[in-house]
């Protein structure tokens, strides 16, 4: 794994990649730790991720925060997983920005938010709105059916007649609209599943599952992710 990013043909690098971020609570049960510990530990994994997707010249990558169904989790893990989002905004913006990265975000903005973290939220935006360098989404309050069925609702309250109601009407009303189909998801953690992640946009994604837990993710898993993708053969529907 080591040497991945060698083997990468930088030719054909995604152009956007997304993550689900799964097993943090395994790590900390496997160490005899609450599981936020394991939530704790997966800023750095995180943050190394960001670093290797800017390593490779990834345009566009977006990261499952929390769902739409996390809110169904004991209270204490919530309100930590509330402050800990809250906290890493703080901490890492100002480095994000000084390494040009623009940070966005997609998901319902709900009375269920915390006033203090969509505080933080839009300093992030406005801070780094004008990065180019890579769009880094956080998918937090996130759900794949919440976002499609907030699409439909504003096509309602547009009065867009039923009969033009099309992908292109949707897609303009999706959280981000100029947010390009992610090329690859990752999913870590061995679980192969995609929980309601970006369901709209990733009807040709290529999907790639691996073991490791969250915690110990590292931008070698993923440019080892990437090589697997660049293995396959992507053909949309066509022979």
């Amino acid at each position: 794994m080591p040497n991945a990013l060698s083997k990468i043909d930088f030719t054909r690098i995604p152009k956007h990649i997304g993550c689900v971020m799964d097993g943090n609570g395994r790590w900390a049960k496997n160490r005899g730790l609450p599981r936020t510990e394991g939530h704790a530990a997966g800023e750095e994994a995180l943050f190394d991720t960001v670093l290797g997707a800017l390593d490779l010249g990834v345009e566009w990558l977006t990261m499952y925060a929390f769902s739409t169904e996390n809110w169904k989790r004991p209270p204490d893990e919530v309100r930590f997983l509330m402050g800990f989002n809250r906290g890493l905004l703080r901490r890492r913006r100002d480095e994000l920005n000084d390494l040009g990265v623009r940070i966005r975000f997609a998901g319902r903005r709900d009375w269920r938010v915390p006033r203090s973290v969509i505080k933080e939220m839009d300093k992030s935006l406005e801070m780094t709105e004008h990065n180019s360098k890579l769009n880094l989404t956080m998918a937090f309050n996130y759900g794949g059916r919440a976002e499609i069925v907030d699409a439909v609702r504003e096509c309602v309250r547009d009065g867009i007649d039923p009969e033009k109601i099309d992908e292109k009407a949707i897609r303009a009303r999706m959280y981000i609209p100029d947010m390009p189909d992610p090329d690859l998801i990752v999913r870590t953690s061995g679980e192969h599943r995609i929980s309601n992640f970006l369901l709209w946009q990733m009807a040709y994604s290529e999907l790639v599952f691996q073991k490791v837990l969250w915690p110990d993710f590292r931008r070698e898993h993923l440019f080892e992710a990437v090589l697997e993708y660049q293995r396959r053969d992507r053909r949309y529907g066509a022979v």
